[in-house]
């Protein structure tokens, strides 16, 4: 059987945790700062953890991070 391949695009956005959850970044900080929020703008910095059906479909798209 050969080697399935993994996502290019879900390599470069998405990593897997210790615990099998998926990390991403923030979605709404490329542009348009000016009108949102500075509370908005503080909760979003760093990378978030994705919810269960999100994560469902990020893993189908990388077999070998589990």
């Amino acid at each position: 059987m050969p080697k399935m391949k993994t996502k290019s695009s879900c390599k470069k956005r998405f990593k897997v945790t210790a615990s099998g959850r998926v990390k991403s970044g923030q979605a709404g900080k490329r542009h348009g700062m000016i009108k949102r929020s500075t509370k908005f703008i503080r909760s979003a910095r760093g990378t978030t953890v994705m919810s269960t059906p999100d994560e469902k479909i990020i893993k189908s798209m990388m077999p070998y991070s589990r």
